[in-house]
């Protein structure tokens, strides 16, 4: 592990001018390219304080402007068209790039690098995806994964995928069947008698008393 000193605000890791431990892998192909953390050093431990204030004040204003376009921007919906199979799985899978040029097209600048994509979108239907405008300002979105802009619609309007509400529609009209068909079996209704056939004959138990009355006789 290696110590760095931040310079912008790191999810799950610290804040502006924090010194904390990363992995030396973490801190050389992300943190230090990216100039988000400096080398935990006693000339850059001098250096960030006396540049403390003017990197506080910018990062004030990047929140500020962040938050401004925030306003605009939170739970909007943008659409991505793609060719999927019958059962609604996608041809590859929906990118950060991909959202980022959707959102384009809606009229909303945002960078790729901003797109945080939990997990694979490789279906059709509404996902969230959260864009983050500033290490401190993260907004929704709702990307509409569809094979055409009518489905795209119907599934905004619907609120559920195609391909699933379609499936839930066949699930409850089987179910309904089912339901339909036990209501017209009566289970306590006795079977006909077959034409010209008699029914059995119970065979009369012999009642005790009337034993007990013969032997007396005898």
């Amino acid at each position: 592990m290696i110590e760095v000193i931040l310079l912008e605000r790191i999810e799950r890791l610290g804040a502006l001018g924090q010194t904390v431990k990363v992995r030396p892998g973490f801190a050389r192909n992300y943190l230090l390219p990216q100039k988000k953390a400096l080398r935990a050093t006693k000339s850059n431990h001098e250096l960030f304080e006396k540049q403390r204030a003017e990197l506080e004040a910018k990062n004030a204003t990047k929140r500020e402007m962040a938050e401004a376009l925030a306003k605009t921007m939170d739970n909007i919906k943008v659409v991505v068209i793609r060719q999927a199979s019958e059962m609604g799985m996608l041809y590859g899978s929906v990118t950060a790039r991909d959202v980022a040029e959707a959102a384009k097209e809606a009229g909303k600048t945002i960078d790729r690098l901003m797109v945080q994509i939990d997990e694979p979108i490789k279906m059709l239907g509404l996902f969230p995806v959260k864009v983050k405008l500033h290490p401190e300002v993260t907004i929704k979105l709702t990307v509409n994964v569809a094979r055409s802009v009518e489905e795209a619609v119907m599934q905004a309007e619907k609120g559920v995928a195609l391909i699933k509400a379609a499936a839930k529609a066949a699930a409850e009209e089987a179910e309904r069947a089912v339901i339909e068909a036990i209501g017209t079996t009566d289970p306590l209704a006795v079977p006909a008698e077959t034409e010209g056939e008699e029914a059995p004959k119970k065979e009369k138990k012999p009642r005790a008393k009337k034993a007990k009355a013969e032997d007396a006789a005898e």
